[in-house]
């Protein structure tokens, strides 16, 4: 059970690009929960049923926790379990009709623009195969506001570097084809060209990005290459690939994109996950302007 967990917490702070204060948090709510259920004689997710959540909730509840930190506990369990089922560890979710105090979300964190500008043209100071892949594989990322788990399951076949586009696919099965601009277009041609081969050595794969055994890149990897150039370039706060879908929505929403042409690129089904972005954009603004207003 124990391997399940930290294969969820590699997710969540890879994929979800949550801060490591964070993961530590669900470390401990989830770590409590796996305590709660071997006193109660389970020791398998698969056994872990409805009445097994309610009664933990309750347990909870009984021990004198706030209700905001019910909450959050019980929303790492949600959490944990519908990701137990989207991995097919589990069929069904016990959690799916446990209610649970509701907990604030939290606005995301975007870069600035220069931020950015700084943490890509790093791996453009080295013509190294492996500066030739993250080059194109940042730039990319920017480009599109893919997730992580999109961006380390393309294939080569999905860019048209004819056309500047690239083919993803989504949760849910969905696929989108995203606009790149020219400065990845070009970064990727070059990958393709004189960087990926070096890494193949020869092997046949046909994932796009691959890490220097000519296999694909896991989350892993991904992760620790964008951690990798943010501490070279200074950026002291976390940063993580998904930090860099954040800073794409925002500044997007900044150069006056639509919601709903937002929502398309990065492959939300309902608005409203795209419209926290919206508060990102005027929380931005405001900060800008009391900085800059004299009167303010």
């Amino acid at each position: 059970m124990q391997a399940q967990i930290e294969e969820f917490l590699r997710f969540v702070a890879v994929e979800k690009g949550y801060s490591s204060h964070t993961v530590a948090a669900y470390r401990n709510d989830l770590t409590q929960l796996l305590t709660y259920l071997a006193s109660e004689g389970v020791f398998s997710w698969q056994d872990v049923g409805r009445g097994h959540i309610q009664n933990y909730v309750l347990y909870l509840k009984q021990r004198g926790y706030a209700p905001s930190t019910v909450g959050r506990k019980v929303a790492a369990v949600k959490s944990y379990f519908h990701f137990l089922v989207a991995d097919n560890v589990l069929r069904d979710d016990p959690t799916a009709s446990v209610d649970s105090p509701s907990v604030g979300r939290h606005l995301p964190h975007p870069l600035s623009r220069e931020e950015v500008a700084r943490l890509l043209a790093e791996p453009a100071r080295s013509n190294t195969a492996k500066g030739l892949r993250d080059r194109a594989l940042l730039e990319l990322m920017y480009a599109t506001g893919m997730r992580a788990s999109e961006v380390i399951k393309l294939e080569v076949s999905a860019v048209d570097l004819k056309d500047g586009t690239v083919r993803c696919v989504g949760k849910g099965n969905k696929e989108r084809i995203l606009p790149i601009y020219e400065r990845a277009r070009a970064a990727i041609e070059t990958y393709l060209e004189s960087g990926r081969p070096r890494l193949l050595r020869g092997r046949d794969e046909a994932t796009l990005f691959v890490n220097h055994r000519g296999r694909p890149l896991t989350r892993q990897g991904l992760w620790l290459i964008v951690k990798e150039y943010a501490a070279a370039v200074g950026l002291e706060r976390d940063v993580t690939p998904h930090t860099l879908r954040h800073s794409f929505a925002t500044h997007m929403l900044d150069g006056g994109a639509g919601l709903r042409e937002l929502q398309q690129l990065l492959g939300h089904t309902n608005i409203s996950s795209t419209q926290i972005y919206t508060k990102v954009s005027t929380r931005r603004k405001r900060e800008s302007y009391d900085k800059a207003h004299p009167r303010a």
